[in-house]
């Protein structure tokens, strides 16, 4: 699994995805949205620093999603999928899996929670997040439910190897030092 920054001009790219998984907007009771709509929405989202739009391909380069999060959010440490997104004709290929995998390798340093929700009465989505670790934390049914991972200390997410070296009383690594 690959994944590409989306910037404005890759928003039909993005409608496009819409329109090949139009079953997620009828869970939400609502229309797939209008390029014109995708396109605004892409916009608004890139004026937010905290916010990251990815384009999702398979290891042939073909586009098979998109994913949706944004940084420190609700609290400092978090991260909040907002939503990921898989083609219909792509589902139950484990794709989902390997983007939250892909995602999980390239946290940045600090993040210490990871947060979903599943919107709308969506089972299939639920047990989803379960497989990947997720617990089932907030009910704000008939809208949502929200279900959370929380990162281990020696995950990438959170630290990276202990730096050993011997350092000088600055805390500077003292390169030059030799341990007897």
């Amino acid at each position: 699994m690959n994944s590409t920054p989306l910037a404005l001009h890759h928003a039909p790219l993005l409608y496009r995805l819409y329109t090949e998984a139009p079953g997620y907007f009828t869970l939400l009771g609502t229309r797939v949205p209008s390029q014109k709509e995708v396109e605004r929405d892409v916009e608004i989202a890139l004026l937010d620093p905290r916010r990251r739009l990815e384009l999702l391909h398979d290891d042939h380069g073909e586009l098979v999603g998109s994913l949706d999060y944004k940084l420190d959010f609700p609290e400092p440490g978090d991260l909040t999928i907002n939503l990921l997104l898989i083609t219909e004709g792509r589902q139950s290929q484990r794709l989902g899996e390997q983007a939250i995998r892909n995602l999980e390798t390239r946290l940045p340093r600090g993040t210490t929670r990871l947060l979903a929700s599943v919107l709308g009465d969506n089972p299939r989505g639920a047990r989803f997040w379960e497989r990947q670790g997720f617990t089932f934390t907030l009910d704000a049914r008939p809208v949502m439910s929200w279900y959370a991972k929380t990162l281990q200390p020696s995950s990438p997410a959170s630290s990276t190897p202990e730096d050993t070296s011997p350092r000088d009383p600055a805390g500077t690594p003292n390169l030059s030092y030799v341990p007897h």
